[in-house]
This record gives structure tokens, C-alpha cells and sequence, in this order.
């Protein structure tokens, strides 16, 4: 299994929904910043919030384990192989991040209970 390196593209906030919706004075997502980067594989990168990780977690498993040679859903999508570009499920101020699979090995950081 391969590390796959998720980088914050930006933040946004859709104005018009968050206008109409959102609480008075709401901005675009507070918790990351562009240019970010995080590692994931079989589990969510400490410092990623929950809601992020459970938006894109079936692209990560899916980059870690060799879809990097593919274009993801028959070459319709991304134009790059081995990359997804995705969003966080937050409708008025979605993160868009990008996944990249890598070369680097994965390691399990803690005893596994058997």
C-alpha cells in the first residue's frame, strides 16, 4: 500500500447559498489553509477533520492501492492518472483538495490488535 498525498487546491464559500442560509458572517472554512498537504492511506491524517476524510476516503484507499497506473471512471473525469480532485461535503463552504498517489510505502504506526 502507497501513502497518497492530499493537498488543499482552496477554500471557498458560495455567497449566494451562504447569504440565504448561513449564519451572519460566515467565511470560508476556517480549519485549513491552500497549499496544506497531508499523507493518508488506511487511515484519516491527524490534522484532517472528519468530515473531509469521510468525503474522500474511498479515492485515498482506492490511489493506495495502484490505481495510479488508471484514469479514474473510464478516463470521463480527471485527465491525469493516479490524481482525483475532490471536495469536503460542507455545501456553503466546500475544501477542495487534490489526492495524488506516491511511490512511498505505507506504515502501520501502531500495534494491531489481534
Amino acid at each position: 500500500m502507497k501513502r497518497v498525498k492530499i493537498t488543499v487546491l482552496k477554500t471557498t464559500l458560495d455567497k449566494e447559498l451562504a447569504d440565504e442560509y448561513g449564519v451572519e458572517g460566515l467565511t470560508a472554512c476556517p480549519m485549513l489553509k491552500a497549499g496544506q498537504v497531508f499523507y493518508g492511506d488506511y487511515a484519516k491524517p491527524e490534522g484532517l477533520y472528519d468530515e473531509a476524510w469521510k468525503a474522500m476516503y474511498q479515492y485515498v484507499f482506492v490511489l493506495s492501492h495502484g490505481a495510479d497506473k488508471e484514469l479514474f471512471y473510464y478516463g470521463d473525469w480527471i485527465c491525469k492518472k493516479g490524481v482525483a480532485i475532490c471536495s469536503c461535503n460542507d455545501g456553503l463552504r466546500p475544501v477542495i483538495f487534490k489526492l495524488e498517489a506516491t511511490e512511498e510505502e505505507s506504515r502501520i504506526d501502531y500495534d494491531p490488535v489481534r
